[in-house]
């Protein structure tokens, strides 16, 4: 049977000696303040490791043998069956004494049943007391073990967390690309060179998502200057009839936020908000303070029929999830259509 001993179990059991030895070294300590005496400072300490020697005896098997050997690998009756032989064995060596060898040392007779009373009240006592160390060394171990899983599970839920961030930073790229680019291609059409020049920005588009955007958190400016770049590149399939408005302001440099937050949300404003004979009108506005992040944008509602499912709404799913795992319980998610104008708001806790 193999037995894995980490650090953590070595800088727990080198914990408990010390206590244990603090223990032991109190009366010596106390004698030697009061009598100035080594000698009786000897006695003391004679006398203190003989009387906590069987109880650090039996605290210790427990915690170090009979617990992880026996309790937690599916031996539990070993456990209890070990700790009682143990007390059946002690009860034994002292009750198996003569009482004469105790009561023969005094005459009188009233102290001689005192003493006898005595004698098995604290050898009583101190099988309580072994009885009782067994059980402090089950909890100790109990307690450092709960704590050690729980510590594993956050651990892991905080890995499955990380893996399914960038598992959803990973599909938002490709959705991000997909619709731009489909949006490039119906440029093309239009005006040739006019698209060649959104390309070279849809480039450096490209090259702040893959780069600049591998960290948790990014400058709020960047994120920023990113969006009115995507937004521009959007407006020039947009005709005459479509408004496009944007307040964007520059925000305090130490701001910080997850990247490719609100990107969908541009996407889907421009995706299901602009027709091409029909009026629309997009507003995207963000504010800011040392606390606070509100990201609204309102669009005409113009949804696209089950034959166009070009980003298919996995986008918006993202953002939600990426919302709930980066800013649980520091979030607000607002939306509604009203009078065929679709509104959604975030603000964000910073």
């Amino acid at each position: 049977m193999k037995v894995k001993i980490t650090k953590r179990d070595l800088e727990l059991l080198g914990i408990q000696i010390v206590v244990w030895l603090v223990l032991i070294m109190v009366p010596a300590i106390t004698t030697f303040f009061s009598t100035h005496s080594w000698t009786d400072t000897y006695r003391a300490m004679s006398y203190s490791m003989r009387i906590t020697a069987m109880p650090a005896g039996v605290y210790f098997v427990n915690f170090c043998v009979l617990i992880p050997l026996c309790y937690y690998r599916g031996r539990r009756w070993l456990f209890f069956l070990s700790n009682a032989l143990f007390l059946c064995g002690t009860a034994w060596h002292y009750f198996s004494v003569d009482p004469r060898t105790i009561t023969d040392m005094q005459p009188h007779e009233e102290l001689k049943k005192a003493m006898l009373i005595g004698y098995y009240a604290s050898t009583a006592f101190f099988l309580f007391v072994y009885a009782a160390l067994a059980g402090l060394a089950l909890l100790v171990h109990h307690t450092v073990r709960t704590r050690e899983i729980k510590r594993q599970l956050q651990e892991e839920k905080q890995k499955h967390t990380e893996a399914e961030l960038e598992w959803l930073k990973n599909q938002l790229n490709p959705h991000f690309l997909f619709n731009t680019l489909n949006n490039i291609s119906s440029l093309v059409q239009i005006d040739a060179d006019q698209a060649q020049d959104s390309i070279a920005q849809l480039s450096d588009l490209l090259r702040y998502a893959m780069y600049e955007t591998r960290h948790e958190k990014v400058p709020l400016k960047g994120e920023i200057e990113f969006m009115q770049n995507y937004i521009d590149l959007m407006k020039l399939r947009c005709n005459e009839k479509t408004t496009v408005n944007s307040q964007l302001p520059t925000p305090n440099a130490q701001l910080e936020i997850a990247p490719l937050l609100f990107i969908s949300l541009i996407e889907n404003a421009f995706k299901h908000g602009v027709s091409s004979g029909r009026e629309s009108q997009i507003n995207i506005s963000l504010t800011t303070d040392e606390r606070q992040l509100t990201f609204v944008c309102d669009n005409t509602n113009y949804p696209k029929d089950d034959q166009n499912r070009s980003g298919s709404g996995i986008g918006v799913e993202n953002t939600k999830r990426r919302l709930e795992l980066i800013y649980h319980d520091r979030y607000t998610w607002e939306h509604s259509l009203e009078n065929n104008i679709y509104h959604v708001k975030i603000t964000i806790q910073l």
